[in-house]
Formats: structure tokens, sequence, C-alpha cells
């Protein structure tokens, strides 16, 4: 059984949660909700001025409030952000309240997917390979923690890598 029938998605910037997510949601009959543009929504700001004026720590502090929150309902579809993985309490939230995916990708795919998006603070900086290479190295064993299924999205249509999800998940929606 999928627990209160949730799918939570979590991977590195670019892996395609929101993308993949959609059509999941879609597919699956679920609400989908993406994270980072609820904490948007929710602070009238976009997500680089929230790191600008509170900080990485204060943007953690609403994202893993939020998570509580979101996670709570049944029935959702949720694509996390990034970074969603870096405390403990996250990590439980999700591993308790929902199925996690995680979508993984190359340091390549990902710098190719996320080269002209300048809505993503972490990467505003003169070598932005050597960041991503950074958080894979560091967020991998994480993802890996809380996933009851990877996914490799490497090089395939976001929509035949949903498919792939829904033919996993079918038989646990009971």
């Amino acid at each position: 059984m999928l627990k209160n029938n949730n799918i939570f998605l979590v991977g590195p910037m670019g892996a395609g949660k929101t993308t993949i997510g959609r059509f999941l949601a879609n597919s699956l009959n679920l609400e989908f909700v993406d994270l980072d543009a609820e904490i948007e929504q929710r602070c009238g700001a976009n997500i680089p001025w929230i790191f600008d004026v509170e900080g990485e720590d204060g943007f953690r502090k609403r994202e893993g409030q939020l998570l509580d929150e979101i996670t709570r309902r049944k029935g959702i579809l949720l694509a996390t952000g990034g970074g969603v993985v870096l405390t403990e309490n996250n990590q439980e939230l999700l591993k308790q309240r929902g199925y996690v995916v995680y979508l993984s990708a190359s340091v390549d795919q990902l710098l190719e997917r996320t080269a002209h998006d300048r809505n993503r603070p972490l990467l505003q900086v003169d070598n932005p390979r050597a960041v991503i290479e950074k958080l894979i190295s560091d967020r991998d064993p994480l993802y890996r923690d809380v996933a009851d299924l990877v996914v490799i999205t490497e090089r395939r249509k976001p929509q035949l890598v949903a498919e792939d999800i829904v033919e996993e998940v079918r038989h646990l929606m009971g």
C-alpha cells in the first residue's frame, strides 16, 4: 500500500522533479504540489530573493515547516526542492508519509538542464559544474537513504520516465 496515497519526488536540481511530477500526478490522479513554488507563493518572493534576504538557513527553515504541513495531506504528488533531504526531520517526514522516488541524473545532464536557469541561487557562481558535483557527492547518499525507488532520468523524455514510475507504483496504490 502506498503511504497516504502520496508520492514524493527527490533529487538534485534539474533532475526533472517538476516536469515528471506533473505527468505522474496526471497519470495517477494525484494533486500535484511543487514545494519550491508553494514557498514562493506563500512568501510572495522568489527563491533567490529568499536566499539573499534570509540565507540558506532561513530558506531551509521555511522549507521544513511547509514540508511538514504539505506531507500531512493525502493523495498528493510532491516535487521537492533539491536540498530538502539535508535535515533529518525532513528525511523522516518523507519516509513516513509517502512513497519516495529519487530521480537521478549525471552531472553533465544536470548542468545542461540548469545552464540558463537564473532561479537557482546555488548555481549563480563562476563554476556551476563544481557546485553540482559537490551537491551530488553530498546529497546522493541522502536521496538514496530516503528513496523507495531510484529512477535514472538520463537522456530520457520526462513522459517516458513518468510512465516507468507509474508501472512501479500502480500495484502499491491498491
